[in-house]
């Protein structure tokens, strides 16, 4: 296939997102990004003073992940905890705002929603830098009333499904145990994928895994380096202790690496600069793509160009942000080195 065929074809592709229902099931958390513009050093402490510009509140973790989706056309079908708190209160409108269902998110009482603060400073017309983050987090303990309620809307949410993407950041809403009523509510084709921030050796019966470098070489339980081998044998280690067939790597500057069982693994350069703006929620994006892209009948390989794409537009944004259709178009058309 020549490029123009390829190029067609993903072009083509990005037309085929559009209606597609995935589940999203996992940690919603909400992002909150507060700027300012830079006063002087303060006489209390040597640290920077900034007079407040504005504060905006975005959808962050498993929120971001259906943010994503939505923006690119699918149907995300949230399934996931929020606290009865003025934090979940605001995901929940915010997620609303954007056309996102919620009725698959639980309010317990028990439980905080998790919340990162990011305080930025710039000039007024200079790019905003993240000077500190503050992270407000909760593990779920869910009694036997939320759990119950959590496990229905699993269970509703899946029946409407062409896909699933199990969200897991550590704060309790899924766990290795969310596949198994996936895999039994779905038709057998429909992919289930997991992004897990520490709990990837766990996750059995995915159908694809997409961790970062870092996660991986958590799972290897040693650094990689700039080793293929290593990275390759990494990747094998883990397909073969959770049965996955597939992996997809994401390594920042290095691109992404995607493995599948009985192929060998294909290298994508980074699309774009490495001289990024923010990789704020960078991760959520490319699952966002790569689940829709798989759920509407692209390969894998296809699947992967596509959320390759898709993170290079979105890390030139700040804050977390989401990728639209057209971007995504105009990104593969102007390629000239993936797709060679």
């Amino acid at each position: 296939m020549g490029f123009d065929d390829i190029r067609d074809r993903l072009i083509a592709l990005v037309s085929s997102l559009a209606g597609r229902r995935l589940v999203v099931a996992g940690d919603y958390v909400l992002d909150r990004f507060v700027y300012g513009h830079p006063k002087r050093i303060s006489r209390e402490a040597p640290v920077l003073i900034l007079r407040f510009w504005k504060e905006e509140s975005l959808p962050g973790g498993a929120g971001n992940t259906a943010a994503n989706i939505a923006a690119l056309g699918g149907v995300p079908l949230p399934v996931g905890v929020v606290g009865d708190d003025e934090a979940g209160r605001t995901l929940m409108r915010i997620l609303g705002e954007r056309g996102i269902e919620t009725k698959g998110l639980v309010t317990a009482s028990e439980y905080a929603t998790p919340m990162k603060t990011r305080i930025l400073g710039g000039a007024p017309h200079s790019i905003k830098q993240q000077i500190v983050r503050l992270d407000r987090e909760a593990h779920l303990s869910a009694g036997e009333e939320t759990a119950a309620r959590l496990n229905s809307r699993l269970e509703e949410a899946a029946d409407k499904a062409s896909g699933a993407v199990l969200s897991d950041y550590g704060y309790g809403a899924v766990s290795k145990d969310s596949v198994a009523p996936l895999r039994r509510a779905m038709a057998a084709a429909a992919p289930i994928l997991v992004d897990s921030r520490h709990g990837l050796r766990h996750y059995r019966g995915a159908d694809a895994l997409t961790p970062n470098e870092e996660e991986l070489e958590e799972c290897a339980g040693q650094p990689l380096g700039d080793s293929a081998v290593m990275l390759e044998q990494a990747a094998a280690a883990l397909r073969k202790e959770t049965g996955c067939p597939m992996l997809l790597v994401t390594r920042g500057s290095r691109g992404m690496t995607l493995f599948r069982d009985g192929d060998p693994p294909v290298h994508i350069p980074v699309h774009g600069t490495d001289q990024v703006a923010d990789v704020t929620g960078a991760g959520d994006t490319v699952l966002a793509t790569f689940s829709l892209a798989l759920a509407s009948g692209a390969t894998p390989l296809e699947a992967a160009l596509l959320a390759n794409f898709a993170g290079g537009v979105v890390v030139m944004k700040m804050g977390t942000a989401v990728v639209t259709p057209g971007e995504l178009r105009d990104a593969i058309a102007s390629d000239r080195v993936i797709l060679s």
